[in-house]
Formats: C-alpha cells, sequence, structure tokens
C-alpha cells in the first residue's frame, strides 16, 4: 500500500442575474454565512488537535520495523503487518484532508500551507520505512500466500491487494530500490505543488473593463464567469487577457510541466516500463489500447464534434465562430440562473431514480456542511470531493457563481461524494478506495440525471434549446475536450521520452496545432486565436499523471449505464448502487463490467455519440419550427 502522498491528487430556476444571491461575488470569505461552507471541525477540532494527531501518529512509525524479514513466517505475521500498515495510511489520509482542504480555502495562507508541507513529507518518510512489504510478499509467492489464506480467514479483505502486488511483480524493485523510489516521493510533488501556489495565490491577474463599465480582475473563478458573456466583445476581452497574461509566464509554467513529466520518466523507468503512459496505466491495470482506442475514436469522430460547432455557430448567431464563442449562451432570451438553494431541490429530484437512501445522504451533504459553496480570494479554483477521510464523510469544494453548470458541477461532485460516502460504508479500509479509472463514472453518471430532469420539467422551447445546448457542452468539455487534453499530454511525454525539449514555446506549438485539429481551424469550423495556444499553462490536471482521458472513459461508461437505469431497468440500478459500493474491491475494468458496461470495446463511446446526433437532430428541429 503506497503512502507517498502523490497527487491525486429544487424548483425550476430561470431568473435574472439580479435574483440570485450575491455570495458568488463576495471575495471577502468573513462576510459568507457559515451555512455555505465547510466544518471541518469533524476531521479535527483545531489545528493543535491535528499537530497532536500527526506527532502521535508519527511516533508510531518506527513500529513497522518489527515484521521486517517475518512476513513469511505465519499468516498471523502478515495480518499483523497488513493491518498496521493500513491504520497508518487511514490516519496519514485524514491528517493530509484537514491540511490540504484547510490550505485550499486560502492558499496565501502560511500557516495551512505549512501544515499541508509537514504532511506531504510524512507519507514518503514512512513508505521508506515500509519499503520492504512488497518484495517480501513476492518472495512468498503465490502458492504459499493461498496456504496463508486458508489458515486466516481474516487476511481476505488483503486478497486483492496481495494479488495485486503478486500482478506487478516485474515492476517492483529490491527492498532498497523500493526505498529509493519512496523517497523520491519528497520531490516528486514539488512541480504541482509550486503550480497550485503560483497560479491560485501569486499569479497577477489580469483585470479588463467590461462593455457595462465594470472592471474584473480574471481570476479562474471570474473567468469561468465572465466567459459566458452574451456581449461577444467581453467574451473576445476576457479570453485574450486571461490567456495572454498566462502567455507572459509560458517560461515558468513550460519549466514546471517538464519537470512533472521528468517525475513521471523517473517512475516509469524505475519499475521497468517501457513508457510512461504504460506506468501509469498499470497501477490499475488498465490496458494501454483503451487509451489509444479512445484518442483514435475521438479523432474519427471529429465530424461529429464539428456538426455541433456548426449548429454553435448558428445559434450564437455569428459569422464565424471563435473560441472565446465557445461558452457564450446559444439561446440569448434565456439565462439560467439558480441559487443555491434551488440547485439542492433541482439535483435531490433528479436523483430520485436512485432510491430515497441516496437522497437522503444528499440531504445531509447540503444540510451539515459538506459543501464550500463560495468563490473567495485567494480559495482554490475549480471543484472536487475529497472522500479519504475513512471515518468522516466526504466533503466537496466549488466555486458557485450560479450558472446552469455550476448546478452541473454540484450534481458532479456529489456523485463522487456519495461513491466515496457508499465505498467507504461498504468496504473496509483496504478495500474501500475506488480506482481512479471509474471515479468520473459516478459524476458523470449524476449529471445525466440532472439534464434529464430539467428536459421533463420544462416544455418551452427556448428553456429546452438551452438545457439540451448544456448537456451538448458537457460532451464537447468531457469527451472532446478531455480527449484533447489526453492526446497533448501522451506526445508532451513522448517528446520528453525521446529527449525532446518542453519549453514554454515548445507546448505552446504543441498545443495549438492539436487545438486547431480538434476545432477544425483549417477547415473554418472555429477558429482559434493565437493567445488559446498557452491554455495549456493553466490546466492543473496536466500534473495529474494521465488522469484527464477517464473524464472521457466514464463520461462514455455512465451514458450506457444511465440510459439502462432512466429507461426503468430495476436490475440496472441496483447493479449501479453496487457499483458505486465496491470500492476497489476489484479492478476496474471488472468492476464496470460487472455493472453492466465492457471498456475494452467501442460500444459505450458509439451509444455516445449516437446520443450525441439524437440531441443535435432535436435541437435542429426545434430551430426549424420557431424559424
Amino acid at each position: 500500500m503506497n503512502h507517498s502522498g502523490d497527487i491525486v491528487p429544487a424548483l425550476v430556476g430561470v431568473l435574472l442575474a439580479g435574483g440570485l444571491a450575491a455570495y458568488s461575488q463576495q471575495r471577502d470569505r468573513s462576510k459568507i454565512p457559515d451555512s455555505y461552507k465547510w466544518d471541518l471541525s469533524e476531521l479535527y477540532p483545531s489545528d493543535e488537535a491535528w499537530k497532536r494527531a500527526k506527532e502521535q501518529l508519527v511516533s508510531e512509525f518506527p513500529e513497522i520495523d518489527q515484521f521486517r524479514g517475518k512476513l513469511s513466517q505465519s499468516s498471523a505475521q502478515l495480518l499483523a503487518c497488513l493491518d498496521f500498515d493500513s491504520r497508518i495510511g487511514k490516519e496519514l489520509a485524514r491528517l493530509s484532508s484537514y491540511a490540504s482542504m484547510s490550505s485550499d480555502l486560502d492558499t496565501r495562507d502560511s500557516t495551512h500551507l505549512g501544515m499541508k508541507q509537514e504532511i506531504s513529507s510524512l507519507g514518503p518518510a514512512y513508505s521508506a520505512k515500509a519499503a520492504y512489504i512488497e518484495p517480501e510478499i513476492q518472495q512468498i509467492g503465490r502458492t504459499a500466500i493461498e496456504g496463508l489464506f486458508a489458515k486466516e480467514k481474516k487476511l481476505e479483505i488483503y486478497r486483492h491487494y496481495l494479488d495485486d502486488v503478486l500482478r506487478r511483480q516485474a515492476h517492483t524493485g529490491t527492498e532498497g530500490e523500493e526505498k529509493i523510489i519512496a523517497d523520491s516521493g519528497l520531490m516528486s510533488s514539488g512541480p504541482y505543488d509550486v503550480f497550485g501556489i503560483f497560479s491560485n495565490a501569486d499569479f497577477p491577474f489580469s483585470e479588463v473593463a467590461l462593455s457595462d463599465g465594470k472592471t474584473v480582475k480574471l481570476d479562474s473563478a471570474a473567468f469561468n464567469l465572465h466567459r459566458t458573456a452574451a456581449h461577444r466583445e467581453d467574451r473576445a476581452k476576457v479570453f485574450s487577457a486571461y490567456f495572454g497574461r498566462a502567455a507572459e509566464f509560458r517560461r515558468t509554467f513550460g519549466t514546471l510541466l517538464d519537470a512533472n513529466v521528468k517525475r513521471d520518466l523517473f517512475y516509469a523507468r524505475a519499475r521497468r516500463y517501457a513508457n510512461c503512459l504504460e506506468s501509469a496505466l498499470d497501477e490499475a491495470n488498465i490496458p494501454v489500447q483503451v487509451y489509444q482506442s479512445l484518442v483514435d475514436n475521438v479523432n474519427r469522430n471529429l465530424p461529429t464534434f464539428h456538426r455541433y460547432l456548426r449548429l454553435r455557430k448558428r445559434m450564437v448567431g455569428v459569422d464565424q465562430l471563435h473560441y472565446y464563442d465557445l461558452y457564450a449562451p446559444l439561446v440569448h432570451d434565456v439565462e439560467l440562473k439558480y441559487t443555491v438553494e434551488e440547485a439542492e431541490k433541482h439535483v435531490l429530484a433528479a436523483l430520485e431514480p436512485l432510491g430515497r437512501e441516496y437522497q437522503d445522504v444528499t440531504r445531509k451533504a447540503f444540510n451539515e456542511r459538506w459543501v464550500d459553496f463560495y468563490p473567495s480570494t485567494g480559495k482554490r479554483s475549480g471543484a472536487y470531493s475529497n472522500g479519504s477521510a475513512y471515518d468522516v464523510h466526504p466533503y466537496m469544494l466549488l466555486n458557485f457563481n450560479g450558472m446552469y453548470s455550476d448546478m452541473s458541477t454540484l450534481a458532479h461532485e456529489l456523485g463522487h461524494t456519495m461513491q466515496s460516502y457508499l465505498s467507504n460504508r461498504a468496504q473496509p479500509y483496504p478495500t474501500a478506495r475506488y480506482p481512479i479509472f471509474v471515479a468520473e463514472v459516478a459524476s458523470t453518471f449524476n449529471e445525466a440525471l440532472l439534464i434529464d430532469h430539467m428536459l421533463k420539467t420544462i416544455q418551452d422551447d427556448n428553456v429546452r434549446l438551452s438545457l439540451l445546448g448544456n448537456y451538448l457542452e458537457g460532451i464537447k468539455g468531457t469527451v472532446f475536450r478531455q480527449t484533447q487534453f489526453a492526446e497533448f499530454e501522451m506526445r508532451i511525454h513522448e517528446k520528453a521520452e525521446k529527449g525532446e525539449a518542453l519549453t514554454g514555446d515548445a507546448l505552446d506549438l504543441l498545443y495549438e496545432e492539436i487545438t486547431k485539429k480538434y476545432y477544425g481551424h483549417e477547415r473554418g469550423f472555429c477558429v482559434v486565436d493565437s493567445e488559446v495556444k498557452s491554455e495549456w499553462s493553466v490546466v492543473p490536471h496536466f500534473y495529474y499523471n494521465f488522469y484527464v482521458y477517464q473524464y472521457a472513459t466514464s463520461f462514455t461508461a455512465s451514458t450506457a449505464l444511465s440510459e439502462q437505469v432512466l429507461g426503468g431497468d430495476h436490475q440496472a440500478t441496483k447493479r449501479y448502487l453496487k457499483f458505486l459500493s465496491a470500492g476497489g474491491s476489484d479492478y476496474p475494468i471488472q468492476l464496470l463490467k460487472d455493472a453492466g458496461v465492457d471498456m475494452t470495446t467501442a460500444k459505450p463511446f458509439d451509444l455516445t455519440m449516437r446520443k450525441m446526433d439524437r440531441v443535435i437532430e432535436e435541437m435542429e428541429r426545434i430551430l426549424e419550427k420557431r424559424k
């Protein structure tokens, strides 16, 4: 078990902007009511309590030495070692959750940043001490391990872990080699940590004057809000200023990303993999062909994506679609705005197909401060769910601006939260943490339920067009855009493996080439403006070691599963809820097969493309009727 600390790392509301609570624009966190903010005291009542717990845990690290050289002696010794190792991992995860989430609320705060740095060094320190465990297990051998299972039934909760250790034997080093690899974890998060602080706390964000006379500071949350502006000149300004400022620091961002790729290259070579992609995917036993097939399938279906771009051009009403038009409202006379309370009601209603218990836990999340809703100065950008504190409920971070996309993000992160909650409740700690490959299935499944609910409750053609457009935005952002990112990530690792430079300028050129291909720039479907070439520099997911492709594969998997559930297949619903509770009790490909979808075939992807075509056709029919 690796503890090195690697990154992972309502009532229908169609409102005017004035009807939205003002907290989304309130940058002073102290003025946001507590009901919209996390209560981290359930993890630790105070920073002092966290420090005491950390010191107590560190004092126990040397006890792992008592099992060295004894794992083959008896089933009792092996069980005791794995139980101790598991408990240390569980407590490290809880400590890390408190420190990192406290820091995320204000990335400028040095106290919590220091705590985050402290805990990030503990994982590698412990892993170095425990580096002997997996080599010793591999020396025992599969036949002898089976004999130990027969003697000690309590070992059963470690069966999948032990099977996986034996599977990875060719890529596991000696005890000394494993200690060096574990110790390297002290440095491995450096590029990401610097990127996070620089991009969230210290970056000199641009300010732009909008057409309404307001001047806006373009941090990440403000960019996400104002890129949807109805006024085209505002959108162009926002994109130019945001990416233009990022381009000024492309040398710094390029150096950080290059360092991160070299980290991946080190681990691939240290563990004797052919390349970085194989190294990243083998951790969860994912065939490399799954990744490559996704990129090939998306490239083969770019005509479907370009059909969507033609539809967007028609609906936005421009002679030539530009990259800065991709987030503009599709329907000008409909503005979908939601308060937090309205978003919560919509999401709860949408989740009805998953049963009352699922909805009841969702209410607890809303009512008991599991969610930190609003953006504030220094707060980490984006959104996530953290369910790694096994003995405590998960937490969700949002930057809620009141748009439909924000309500969809709430549903999305709730999917992660519920998978963590159900897995932690149903599984012992060793099998509770679900594989990253399946992590985005539950989140995009919830998005599908939300859009289905909204379409059932609204008949107005303009609003339906807007909602159907949001569904297409989801496919654009999750299937095509994330695969575009995945192709870029694959290409930069290939460059590094060949010894080629990854400077900011080189990354600009590669990103521009791939983006122009996806958006049909040369064929006139969408102009990729020059500043877009630096978009890579503000994407944190490029530091996550081949994470982004899983958004796309998970979206296609959740499309297949949600179609079954929404079609009234009660057995499919039972299988899906069982999947949410399965944690990491098996490899992800098998977990999804048990749920009812085979990701080694093109069927889920083809189904998603057919659904995309159906939505485009419905929107075209509505437009023709209006015409």
